[in-house]
């Protein structure tokens, strides 16, 4: 009676692991999760909400940001050339400028995030078609969802904060920022916007001036 029940006891488990016409169960494993929407971190700052490898590293040929994130720290030409700052006394050498793009189902949202600007100073901030040079005026004019047909455009009409990205700040004491911008659109890929520019002034609205913001200050490159 020992024996017999030594050999069951040996046998049970063994068969535990077979169907009944003696094959194996494979085990099964659950299905990994889908993989994230990778951020696009173009040099400089680490996005805090990504992983830092994920996504892949811009460079000259890519499309315009559409999605994504896009920071640097901003150095006179030619040390800086993707942030680029035209004026050190307004954006000084090492001040940050973090840009997130994100799609969502009501459209689009714009996220800045700025530091070592100049402590409790108002600044202006756009979007602009074109990619930073050493020459200000080469980042071209604000990206606009419905194009004004009269340049430069200073109608309140088209040069306003629904039609065009507007990113106004005042910094804090320790002179960082963080300011939104939603829209109930997206960007066309193929004229979406390829760099933020900072200015010296908030964004006038008044018909004939809407839209200016004093001098071009400082240039973050988005994609090129």
């Amino acid at each position: 009676m020992r024996r017999a029940l030594f050999v069951l006891a040996f046998l049970v488990p063994t068969l535990a692991g077979c169907t009944s016409a003696g094959v194996e169960t494979p085990m099964t494993t659950a299905n990994p999760p889908p993989a994230a929407t990778p951020w696009i971190v173009t040099s400089g700052i680490p996005d805090p909400d990504a992983s830092p490898s994920s996504g892949p590293s811009a460079s000259a040929g890519q499309a315009p940001l559409t999605e994504g994130t896009a920071s640097g720290a901003f150095q006179p030409f030619p040390k800086g050339t993707q942030a680029i700052t035209y004026n050190p006394g307004v954006v000084p050498a090492g001040a940050t400028a973090q840009v997130s793009i994100a799609t969502t189902s009501q459209g689009v949202r714009v996220r800045l995030a700025v530091t070592g600007m100049l402590a409790r100073r108002a600044y202006g901030a756009h979007l602009h078609t074109m990619t930073c040079t050493s020459v200000p005026d080469d980042a071209g004019p604000h990206y606009q969802h419905q194009a004004d047909p009269s340049k430069p455009s200073v109608d309140p009409a088209y040069a306003n904060p629904d039609n065009e990205v507007w990113l106004d700040f005042t910094t804090d004491s320790k002179g960082a920022a963080t300011v939104a911008s939603t829209h109930a659109w997206v960007f066309d890929t193929g004229l979406s916007p390829h760099s933020l520019i900072i200015h010296s002034e908030l964004t006038r609205t008044d018909k004939g001036k809407a839209g200016t913001a004093g001098t071009r200050v400082a240039c973050l490159t988005l994609r090129r």
